[in-house]
Parts: C-alpha cells; sequence; structure tokens
C-alpha cells in the first residue's frame, strides 16, 4: 500500500483484564486518521494461563473459545470480541495481520516417557550425555475442545527437544531420539544449531506436523478473515518448512497475503540468506537499523548518522524490509531490551516514516506508553505529526544530504496527488542547517517546521533552495507555512 504505516497494536505488559480488543476498538479512529493502514495483533491463541502473552501458546484452535487453562477468554479477550474487533478494523479499509507462534507449545496435557540426549546449551550439536529414558511435557489432547475445528493430538513424536526431565527434576535441554530425529538443520547456526529455543520445541520436519500447521493456517485465516501473518521465531524454525508453509498460504490466499517474520538476528548476510531461502516471500523486521537506533541513542551525538542505514535490510532490499524503533521484545524488561532513548526517539521515526525506503511500523509502547516496572511514556502528538506528513505529503523523489557525521537532511519533492515539498533535518548535537533545493516555483515561499522543534521560518532563495535547521539533539519537518496535515 501506498506510503503504509503498520501499528503493533500490543506492547508486552498489558493488564490481565481481558479488555484489550474491547480497548483497541476505542482507538481504531485515531489510529486510521493518522494514517495507520495494518494493525499487527497480539497472538490471540490459548497460552498457558490467562495472563500469557500468547507466547507460551497451548491450544492455536482456541482464541478464547473454550475453558482450558483455567480460562476462557485469553489474555486479550474472547473469540467473539476478537472477531468484533477485527471487523471494525476492516470497517475502517485497515489490514489485519495475525502474531503466529509455530516454533513450540507450552502447557502440555500430560507427560510422555521417550529416549532423549541432554546436549550443550552453548553447542546444541554436541552430546554431553549419554542417551537415556527421560520423561517430557509433550502430549496435548485439548479435552475440553473435544475435537472441535481438528482432532489433532500431539506427542513426542512430533517434537524434537525439551527443557525439562519429570524424572529426575533435570533441567537442561533434551534432544529427543528416534527413527529421523533431530535438529531441524535450515535453521540459525548461533550455538551450533539453534532450533531449540524454548517450553517444548516443535519438529518441523515431521510430516504430520507440516500437515496439521498448514492445516490450522487456512482454518485461522478463514476463521478471522486475516490480511497476513507476522511470524515469530523464524530463525529457529527450518527455513525449508517455512518456505514450504508462505508457499501454501500464498497459493491458498493469493500473492497480497503479506507475511512477516521476525528473524532476530542483526548481521545481514544472515538475513539476505534468508530471503532468498524462502524466496523472497517473507519480509523481515529490520533488526539491524533497530540496533543503528539503539546505538545512535547511547552515542552521546557521536554516531556518524551518514551510516544509519549501514547493515540494515532496508538498505539492502526496500521491499522486504519492516522498518521499526522498538517493540515488544526491545522495550525495557525484556531479555532483548534495547530500548531507543527517548532524545533520539522522534529522530528515529522520522527516519523510518519520512523516507520512501521500507515499510514502518509504530510500536503501541512508543504511542500509547509501557506498562510494568519500568514503564515508559508515549509519544503520541510527535508520532501523529510525522505519521500524518507521512500519509498527506511525504511522497516522489528524494534527495539525500548526508554530508557531515552529526548532522543529515533530505528532501521529498512529492508527486501529481501529493505536491508539497517535505524537507527534514536531523542534528544530533548543535543547532546546524543544511542548504537544500526544493524544487522548481519555491521561490520567496515560506517553511515551518511541523514538529514545532524548530521555531524559525525559511524563506526559499532565488535559487530555489533553502537552509533548514535543526535544533541540538532533535529533527525538524518543513513544510510550507499554512499546510494542513
Amino acid at each position: 500500500m501506498n506510503n503504509g504505516i503498520l501499528f503493533q497494536g500490543f506492547e508486552w505488559f498489558l493488564p490481565d483484564d481481558g479488555n484489550y480488543f474491547k480497548d483497541m476498538l476505542l482507538k481504531l479512529d485515531e489510529l486510521e486518521d493518522m494514517g495507520i493502514t495494518a494493525i499487527w495483533l497480539p497472538p490471540v491463541s490459548k497460552g498457558t494461563w490467562s495472563n500469557d502473552t500468547g507466547y507460551g501458546p497451548y491450544d492455536l484452535y482456541d482464541l478464547g473459545e473454550f475453558d482450558q487453562k483455567g480460562t476462557v477468554r485469553t489474555k486479550y479477550g474472547t473469540k467473539d470480541e476478537l472477531i468484533t474487533l477485527i471487523n471494525a478494523i476492516h470497517e475502517r479499509r485497515i489490514q489485519v495481520y495475525a502474531d503466529v507462534v509455530l516454533n513450540h507449545k507450552a502447557g502440555a496435557d500430560s507427560s510422555e516417557k521417550f529416549m532423549a540426549v541432554k546436549v550443550d546449551s552453548n553447542d546444541r550439536n554436541i552430546q554431553i550425555e549419554e542417551p537415556r529414558e527421560i520423561e517430557g511435557w509433550t502430549g496435548f489432547n485439548f479435552q475440553a475442545r473435544q475435537n472441535k475445528y481438528s482432532d489433532f493430538k500431539w506427542n513426542f513424536n512430533h517434537f524434537n527437544g525439551v527443557d525439562f526431565d519429570q524424572l529426575t527434576g533435570d533441567k537442561g535441554i533434551f534432544r529427543i531420539l528416534g527413527e529421523n530425529k533431530g535438529w531441524n538443520l535450515s535453521v540459525s547456526k548461533e550455538y551450533g544449531n539453534f532450533d531449540y529455543l524454548m517450553f517444548t520445541n516443535i519438529d518441523h520436519a515431521h510430516p504430520q506436523v507440516r500437515e496439521e500447521l498448514k492445516k490450522w493456517a487456512e482454518w485461522f485465516v478463514d476463521e478471522l478473515h486475516l490480511d497476513g501473518f507476522r511470524m515469530d521465531a523464524i530463525k529457529h524454525i527450518d527455513s525449508t518448512f517455512m518456505n514450504e508453509f508462505t508457499s501454501h498460504l500464498k497459493a491458498k490466499f493469493g500473492n497480497d497475503f503479506y507475511i512477516l517474520g521476525e528473524f532476530w538476528d542483526s548481521n545481514l548476510k544472515a538475513n539476505e540468506t534468508y530471503l532468498a531461502d524462502t524466496e523472497f516471500d517473507i519480509a523481515l523486521l529490520d533488526v539491524g537499523l533497530h540496533y543503528n537506533f539503539f546505538a545512535a541513542s547511547n552515542s552521546g551525538g557521536n554516531y556518524d548518522m551518514r551510516t544509519i542505514f549501514d547493515n540494515a535490510v532496508v538498505k539492502l532490499n526496500t521491499t522486504k524490509s519492516v522498518t521499526f524503533v522498538d517493540n515488544h521484545d526491545s522495550q525495557p524488561g525484556q531479555s532483548l531490551a534495547s530500548f531507543v532513548e527517548p532524545w533520539f526517539k522522534e529522530i528515529a521515526y522520522g527516519l523510518i516514516l519520512l523516507r520512501h525506503d521500507g515499510y514502518p511500523c509504530i510500536f503501541y509502547g512508543d504511542y500509547y506508553g509501557t506498562g510494568g516496572e519500568h514503564s515508559t511514556q508515549g509519544m503520541k502528538d510527535k508520532l501523529d505529526i510525522l505519521a500524518k506528513v507521512r500519509k498527506n505529503h511525504a511522497y516522489g523523489n528524494q534527495d539525500d544530504y548526508f554530508n557531515e557525521p552529526d548532522l543529515i537532511g533530505w528532501v521529498r519533492h512529492g508527486n501529481e496527488e501529493h505536491t508539497h515539498k517535505v524537507s527534514v533535518v536531523i542534528s544530533i548535537k548543535e543547532k546546524k542547517s543544511i542548504r537544500m533545493f526544493v524544487g522548481e516555483g519555491q521561490v520567496g515561499k515560506v517553511y515551518a517546521d511541523f514538529t514545532g522543534n524548530c521555531l524559525d521560518k525559511i524563506v526559499i532563495d532565488n535559487e530555489n533552495y533553502g537552509e533548514f535547521c535543526a535544533e541540538p539533539g532533535s529533527i525538524s519537518v518543513w513544510l510550507e507555512d499554512g499546510v494542513v496535515l
């Protein structure tokens, strides 16, 4: 979608009150007004208990419909409330992407005994004990659901790793043994083989598993009328399976069905390889760019802004990069905490929202604030301005002025439908300016900074250039004075 904006519609520490779906209904009008074109919902399947964020998935077919794990609702609400929300989103011509967690299962109904071998947590290819019988939580029967939607039952054959032996109380990483068993090979090579992440690890090489997950995905999309998936933890999922899975989805629902993957690796070569291995059917969260933002925000103004897009997917493949500043994994209190410092956050959002490359994602926690022990304030007013500039004005060709380490800028020249020019300047040290060409026919026009960060007014000179400035450690977004956002 032209100048689309994805909104990650949740943060990690939302309250466990079951009101999320109802609360989101009240936010849709303002999200539509600011220019949001797709909303990424949290994992909506039943987890291990009512406060499970959905990343500990128990029953993929239970969307808040069955009394399982001590609750009918999920953390976010009931299935009926979910459907009501999705319908309301679609009424506003906004797409819906669901977060999908297919790497592991959690909260098994029963334990089973099977042969396994303990491996080195730092190199999962190395066995550190002799094979032995262990007892793992691998039986998933979903009795309360009574085979509604699917009669598939999971057992130890459908998994290849667990982290606990019920027989001995021993903790660690155990690789399940058996015919054609082993770690999947087409996964991240961190820790030797990063197939195992957590809980009970799904074996994506098992033919019954592959068919069941494809069957579930069809049901899930049809049941909720989804427009796309955000796939969790894909560097731990066999890329051969992912290629088969995404090809199946595209064949069933068309090439416009959007698939976004969380490949949490800042190594650009690894991202490039993954894109190729999955035949470019999956867009990737631009983790490298996020870490650039994080580093710049902690640099004390000593980051070379000319390199801000180095090692970023958006520089490698502009159509397969979902650019983001922060998300639920990077927010304070999380294991991957790398939260961009407040002074740089508006700058970072300007860098993803006002340029022509990438598909920008705004984080719920940056817009409304985050909860938990390390709560943060949102920046709704600032993001509204940047998003509306993108929605209404930031179009057309782009000229970059990346000339100094602490000072960069660019001009968007507009198109036939969006004729206004947008000039952006970022300074991470003192107040500075850049002389930039705005375009023919601009002589004498007066430009203002619509962020409100700089109160100067800029008059375009006789050569159609403006001396556009930014205050210390800030971004300025210059449009013709009087333009309506």
